[in-house]
């Protein structure tokens, strides 16, 4: 008989290859559980000096790529020069530097077995004559003029300032006084240190600022439907003016008179009324009571803003300066006020500073500046600048135009429109990308005002954030609302091409209707010929309106009425425009 190796050999090879595979999963199971320890830590700074009040961020960079596995602390040791803020996602700390000496920064797993450190030495130069310390005594007004652009400006000539405003709302001069009288705790401090961070300190009084820093410039200014009464000035402002140069640590301080700005023509203001609800009475009003006001106690300088708003004003821009009639709009409304702010007090030609906000063309950043300038050298009177024309590329559009009703400001592709009142108007609107279209809109007849009760959320081709699609203008058609009764709110679209057709798009929202009401809205455009469509608004989150086709009128202008529509039931007739795309139809 014959005797198999191969079959014999094959008895014992399988219980080994059994044995090695099931050993080898085994280790390579194994393996992959393991994942590695850090070993080691090193931080991105070894050494860094600061002043007080100063931040950086110091970030830990471990010996593994993965997230480190142990725990860690931060720590500084002396305690008192530094205070520490963890970032808990990725170990970093941001440090604020609080009183002058060395400080050694150290991260350490929580084992001791792993650790670094930085030293952090503090400098203390709040003493530095090149700083430039201003403080306003002030209100809304104010706020508009230095809390917005004027460090960057300062920054960007390469100065260090500091920047505060004693804030309250609608602050007269005569609360002023009677604030310093009773050393009254009513005002929020304001204060931009020279590192550009911001703090806010709430019930604070006059006397509290005075002290805290040796103040260059010290600002004064009225009320603003005030600021053109010369009676309003002459029993207050030497009362406030002797108290505050009392305690004035600087003994070379200026003092400064903050001259405010007229209204938008269509202001709503109720002290519009004090000067005939004209802006041009008021602006010269204004005018000539700071020239008289300034008599009155050892004023320095006068800060001509409002005569840099006026000059602006007759540029392409027109009457929108303001948000709201009379506070001014976010962009090119503050920073031709800090413009002029920065050329008054450093004596610099504004329009050669390299900082331009990002939220403003370089057609409205030219504007701004040289308005400035322009009431730099001409305090006390308009200097016509109608020649400053967009220069941008302006032509027919191609892409959509979006308006957003009730925003303060343009972004994202979207026109803010702000001012539910006739008269109201926005020059030049920008398409989504940003390019001037040349189309112009107008309030002719008025809504009632503001909603602020649209959805939050939508999923309609509009893609609106929700700043835009939770506002709205609305009106009411069937009963008085708020004192009056607003049957139906008109607008004009204007720079059409009047041989191109054009689509419009609607939409409004009003959320936290009761069931069954509706608050259907009709909308009709008037051009070559006419067309209207409707939407409902109750509770809307997810439909448009639109009007596919229309020819503007041999004027290049489509006249849109918006009022209740037939299946609206509520009592009031509430009606809404929250957003409008326009769009040319090829």
């Amino acid at each position: 008989m014959k005797f198999n190796l191969l079959s014999k050999a094959g008895i014992f090879f399988f219980p080994l290859f059994l044995f090695l595979t099931s050993f080898g999963f085994l280790a390579c199971k194994d393996n992959d559980v393991i994942e590695p320890v850090e070993k080691s830590v090193a931080l991105d700074k070894d050494s860094i000096s600061m002043e007080i009040l100063e931040t950086a961020t110091i970030h830990p960079q471990f010996d593994i790529n993965t997230k480190p596995k142990k725990s860690y602390s931060w720590s500084s040791t002396p305690s008192g020069i530094i205070d520490l803020k963890i970032d808990t996602a990725d170990l970093s700390v941001t440090i604020t530097a609080k009183a002058k000496g060395v400080a050694i920064l150290t991260i350490q797993s929580v084992d001791g077995t792993v650790r670094a450190s930085c030293k952090v030495n503090v400098k203390d130069d709040s003493d530095d004559s090149d700083v430039i310390k201003i403080l306003t005594i002030g209100n809304s007004f104010s706020e508009d003029a230095v809390e917005n652009y004027l460090y960057d400006l300062a920054a960007a000539d390469g100065r260090k300032v500091i920047i505060a405003n004693l804030y309250i709302g609608g602050a007269a001069l005569s609360q002023h006084v009677t604030n310093v009288t009773n050393d009254s705790k009513s005002y929020e401090y304001r204060k931009i240190n020279q590192f550009g961070n911001k703090t806010n300190t709430g019930s604070t009084a006059i006397s509290y600022a005075l002290a805290d820093e040796d103040w260059d410039y010290i600002s004064f200014q009225q009320v603003s439907q005030n600021s053109g009464m010369f009676s309003t000035f002459e029993n207050t402002l030497p009362v406030l003016y002797e108290y505050v140069s009392q305690r004035a640590k600087n003994p070379d301080v200026k003092y400064i008179l903050h001259q405010t700005w007229a209204y938008a023509q269509n202001s709503t203001h109720s002290g519009f009324a004090n000067y005939n609800n004209d802006q041009m009475t008021m602006y010269q009003a204004i005018v000539n009571t700071y020239q008289q006001a300034r008599t009155l106690v050892d004023i320095d300088i006068v800060v001509p803003a409002g005569t840099a708003i006026q000059n602006g004003r007759t540029s392409y821009i027109g009457d929108n300066f303001t948000k709201d009639g009379y506070h001014l709009s976010l962009g090119i409304g503050r920073f031709t006020a800090a413009c002029t702010w920065f050329e008054t007090i450093f004596n610099k030609d504004v329009t050669k500073n390299s900082f331009n906000p990002a939220s403003l063309g370089e057609t409205e950043i030219k504007i701004a500046k040289n308005a400035a300038h322009f009431a730099f050298l001409k305090p006390n009177e308009i200097t016509d600048m109608s020649s400053f024309e967009d220069e941008s590329g302006e032509g027919s559009f191609t892409r959509p135009v979006r308006i957003d009703f009730g925003g303060n400001t343009s972004s994202g592709g979207w026109n803010g429109f702000f001012g539910a009142g006739a008269g109201t108007t926005v020059n030049k609107l920008k398409d989504i990308d940003g390019q001037n279209s040349g189309v112009s809109l107008s309030i002719t007849e008025r809504f009632n005002g503001i909603n602020t009760d649209g959805a939050a959320t939508t999923t309609t081709d509009l893609a609106m954030p929700s700043s835009v699609s939770s506002t709205s203008y609305f009106g009411n058609s069937k009963a008085i609302f708020g004192g009056v009764l607003v049957e139906k709110s008109t607008l004009v679209v204007g720079g059409l091409n009047k041989d191109v057709k054009y689509k419009f798009c609607f939409f409004g929202s009003r959320m936290n209707v009761a069931a069954g009401e509706s608050r259907q809205t009709k909308y009709t455009l008037n051009g070559k010929s006419s067309y209207y469509t409707v939407l409902e608004i109750a509770n809307n989150n997810d439909k448009t309106a639109c009007i596919q086709e229309i020819f503007p009128d041999a004027d290049g202008k489509i006249t849109l009425e918006v009022t209740s529509g037939e299946s609206n039931t509520n009592s009031y007739g509430f009606y809404y425009l929250g957003a409008m795309e326009i769009t040319p139809v090829p």
